[in-house]
């Protein structure tokens, strides 16, 4: 592209989640100024496993100044507070990663450092003991409460379970009342650029041809123009994140439904599952080095709340990401610009935060290298900080009923990893990179949950004695507790927004 020509004309390949979040949000910000043009087929399906969220959807939402009510009932959606992590520990060991506060903050000291000596003097706390999200996860409770009553402490932070291929409908009729055009059909060319090789022209299988300045990549695992066409490059994690694959299965509902999502580690992978309104989102992901398909699909099946709606389907990936998530003019998003497990429910997350990631670096005259050099930087440290806390997970397991856990144990991690967990092991303390996505609360969790309890403690703790650590402690726990009893039931919730 020349340097000095408008970027007036965006063009979308590929629908599903993807698709659909980029177009909605660049046509709600920007399309007084561009014309967005999405191509897809009905034909193609999509990988649609990411069926939950985290709290930065929060943010998302109220961008596009979508109604909580109605984005629930047209999703199917249902409210988490977190994740459990079941056996990833040792088998029959349980934790959760529960979102927002834990306990109360203090100037210069986190929470867990009272927690960290409340342990060493024998005191019989949970550290969940202190998480109000936790606390009504497990009551199946849930209510808008932005700050805890008489107090100040912050109230229940949230996100949604949801059903991916309902959010993508939701996303499409919201983003062509905005003016998105969509055209069906099948990419059978991709015409670039003599001289500088970028994206001119997609030339579809039944002879039309969509032009475009900008184009946006949401192909998915097929990576059409990103890989297939521009040859980027892929930065193979495998060695780190052995799983190659996963098999997706919905089930029957059972009830309550609960308002958290569940990672269940069985010997040779694990197995996730998320409730939504109509039905259970199912699956199992592993790596085929260590589990045959037929493994798989028989530890998914005996591992189900209800009756299978469907035949499992499998998804083969391979965990890395592109190692140019933009070049010349294409952007990828979502699955094109590379895969990590839905562990920790980042997909949808980083789609939004690519498209957020482009919204601010959207060129207006021509796009500068320098431009989307900075994206890429950006876009790299992003999938590396997150690659860390999911290996988190596998290298501080304590299982020996199978290889797989052994070797995961003993695999050596990336030095941004190990240099966390070492001070954390030493000193209690977690080092935030600036802007990075999980908080110093969503690592103290995955570590003590793990079994990694800090050696020492900020000094600061040391002004309170005994006695004034205990009342803390116990007039926390009993906060948590009240609040928790008051809340409606999650179930509450969902009735309100259906009916």
């Amino acid at each position: 592209m020349q340097a000095n020509k408008p970027v007036r004309e965006v063009v979308i390949l590929g629908g599903g989640t993807a698709g659909w979040i980029s177009a909605s949000l660049l046509v709600k910000l920007l399309g007084k100024s561009i014309r967005i043009t999405l191509v897809e087929s009905d034909e193609i399906g999509i990988v649609g496993v990411g069926e939950a969220t985290i709290p930065p959807i929060m943010t998302f939402n109220a961008a596009l100044g979508i109604d909580e009510k109605a984005f629930v009932r047209a999703t199917k959606g249902t409210i988490k507070l977190g994740i459990e992590f079941e056996n990833w520990r040792q088998i029959g060991d349980r934790y959760m990663h529960a979102f927002g506060s834990i306990g109360k903050e203090f100037p210069s000291c986190n929470f867990h450092h009272f927690w960290v000596r409340s342990q060493k003097l024998g005191m019989p706390y949970d550290f969940w003991d202190f998480s109000l999200a936790y606390q009504a996860a497990v009551k199946h409770k849930f209510g808008h409460l932005a700050k805890i009553e008489g107090v100040n402490l912050p109230g229940l932070s949230y996100a949604y379970h949801f059903d991916a291929g309902l959010y993508a409908q939701f996303l499409r009729q919201f983003s062509e009342n905005l003016g998105v055009r969509r055209i069906e059909g099948k990419v059978g060319q991709v015409l670039r650029h003599a001289n500088s090789g970028d994206v001119a022209t997609l030339v579809l299988q039944n002879g039309e041809q969509v032009h475009g300045d900008l184009f946006i990549d949401c192909s998915g695992l097929h990576a059409l123009l990103i890989e297939k066409t521009l040859n980027t490059g892929y930065e193979d994690w495998s060695h780190w994140l052995p799983a190659d694959s996963a098999l997706a299965v919905p089930c029957a509902s059972v009830e309550p439904i609960t308002p958290y999502t569940k990672s269940i580690a069985h010997a040779k992978g694990w197995q996730w599952r998320i409730p939504l309104q109509h039905r259970i989102g199912n699956g199992f992901v592993y790596s085929s080095k260590y589990c045959s398909d037929e493994e798989a699909k028989a530890t998914l099946l005996a591992n189900l709340d209800g009756e299978p709606l469907a035949e499992p389907r499998k998804i083969s990936f391979k965990t890395g990401r592109r190692r140019k998530q933009w070049s010349h003019n294409v952007v990828s998003i979502g699955l094109s610009s590379g895969f990590l497990e839905p562990l920790e429910s980042t997909s949808i997350h980083l789609i939004q935060s690519g498209v957020l990631r482009l919204l601010k670096f959207f060129p207006n005259n021509g796009i500068s290298p320098a431009m989307r050099d900075e994206f890429n930087r950006l876009s790299q440290i992003e999938f590396e900080q997150i690659r860390d806390f999911i290996i988190l997970h596998y290298k501080l397991n304590e299982r020996t009923d199978s290889q797989y856990w052994l070797d995961c144990a003993r695999m050596d991690v990336p030095e941004t990893l190990r240099r966390k967990m070492a001070m954390f092991r030493d000193t209690g303390m977690v080092q935030r990179e600036q802007d990075e996505l999980f908080s110093e609360i969503a690592w103290q969790q995955v570590m003590i949950g793990q079994g990694a309890i800090p050696q020492d403690y900020h000094p600061l703790v040391e002004a309170l004695n005994e006695t004034q650590l205990r009342d803390l402690m116990d007039n926390l726990k009993a906060v948590m507790q009240v609040t928790v009893n008051r809340l409606p039931p999650h179930q509450d919730f969902i009735d309100y927004c259906v009916r």
